[in-house]
């Protein structure tokens, strides 16, 4: 066995992860975390022979990272451009333990500690918001990339107000009617990693954004808000609504075997990459209940995110609690039979023809039902269902 004289011969993973250490057995600058592996005190006063040996036999296990220390603050990296192999702000960029940064993208900071590089769009339905529509862009935050405002034929001055609020907001006019379908011309018009739905009447906070944006990052493919999960409440439900709310999201949880806490609340987030496999086709609010259920069914990871619904600020809502709600139940059916359908199913045989090689030359068989074209060698036949027999 090779025994180690010094940190330079040992592996690059276990140099790395090498620290000096403090009289007291934590290494320097480190703080008791969960999940740090710490030296117990017997190995301390191992030889370096034995404590190069001891590192050895951690190679399999996964120790997690050190990251470097920055060279300074978050706030001087913002609004910087980082190129594969190539140079910021004049200086040469390197990855991470041997990772590349990614290429040509503006790292913005987002909260403390935290940058981001995904663009991040947000997803405006309206209609006659024209008084909301000053709060509802105060909220939002400063790093967001784009902002796509679906207006539903609005008969006051909303679109005029969006964009002197904010220039670049881009404007899609609705086709069709319903919330649904504002929501699938807006997802279809956005062009960010990350899109991000909220209301354009005030009752969803903007400045919640980075906690989506956060569950996405750390690994979820679709962050659902909930008013109901640790901190969220809401002071916009009524007894029915609260009540309705509460039955259907049982009844989703038991036919698909899902844990949601909220079924019917417009606060989500997802990757732009899954937008083809929600395949959103509901026009009306029933909306956040099929993204759910067929984000579940497609296997995609679902982190809830606790939200505060606040009171609208200005004008009436189009909801209506009992029309939509009946919505509501009859798109649990219909997407229950459709897993039905889907689970029994049996996937029709593919067919294709085959090749037959005769002396290095390759020709085509026919498909079943279908008679061979051109003449066959000598003790071949040509079959009425395509198959050659000697």
């Amino acid at each position: 066995m090779h025994h180690f004289e010094n940190d330079s011969e040992l592996p690059t993973h276990l140099a790395l992860g090498r620290a000096r250490m403090r009289p007291s057995g934590q290494p320097a600058g480190s703080r008791d975390l969960p999940g740090l592996i710490r030296p117990r005190p017997a190995e301390l006063s191992r030889p370096p022979r034995a404590q190069a040996r001891s590192l050895r036999s951690l190679a399999p296990l996964r120790i997690p990272a050190i990251r470097p220390p920055l060279a300074r603050e978050l706030e001087a990296m913002d609004n910087q451009v980082i190129s594969i192999n190539g140079q910021a702000n004049g200086k040469a960029v390197h990855g991470v333990n041997g990772m590349p940064e990614l290429a040509d993208q503006d790292y913005r900071k987002i909260a403390d500690g935290m940058a981001i590089a995904p663009k991040i769009t947000v997803v405006l339905p309206v209609m006659n918001e024209a008084a909301n529509l000053p709060g509802v862009f105060a909220s939002l935050p400063a790093w967001v990339s784009e902002v796509v405002l679906v207006d539903g034929r609005s008969t006051d001055d909303t679109i005029s107000v969006a964009r002197r609020l904010r220039p670049d907001v881009r404007v899609v006019l609705q086709g069709g009617v319903g919330k649904g379908d504002a929501l699938a011309a807006g997802f279809a018009a956005a062009t960010g990693d990350i899109i991000v739905a909220i209301d354009g009447d005030g009752s969803t906070d903007g400045g919640e954004i980075v906690r989506f944006v956060s569950a996405l990052l750390s690994g979820a493919d679709f962050a659902k808000g909930s008013r109901f999960s640790s901190a969220g409440r809401s002071d916009d439900l009524t007894m029915l609504r609260r009540y309705g709310n509460k039955m259907l999201n049982i009844l989703v949880n038991r036919l698909f075997g899902t844990s949601f806490t909220d079924l019917c609340y417009g606060y989500n987030a997802f990757w732009s990459r899954h937008l083809g496999t929600l395949a959103l086709d509901s026009p009306g609010f029933e909306i956040e209940t099929l993204m759910s259920i067929r984000a579940a069914q497609a296997g995609l990871t679902i982190h809830e995110v606790p939200s505060y619904e606040r009171l609208r600020q200005h004008g009436t809502s189009n909801l209506s609690a009992c029309e939509d709600g009946w919505r509501v139940l009859r798109l649990i059916v219909q997407e229950k039979r459709e897993a039905r359908r889907r689970k029994t199913r049996r996937p029709k045989p593919f067919m294709a023809p085959g090749r037959l090689a005769i002396d290095g030359d390759l020709r085509v068989l026919p498909s079943p039902g279908q008679a061979y074209a051109g003449e066959l060698p000598d003790g071949l036949v040509s079959g009425s269902t395509g198959q050659v027999a000697l």
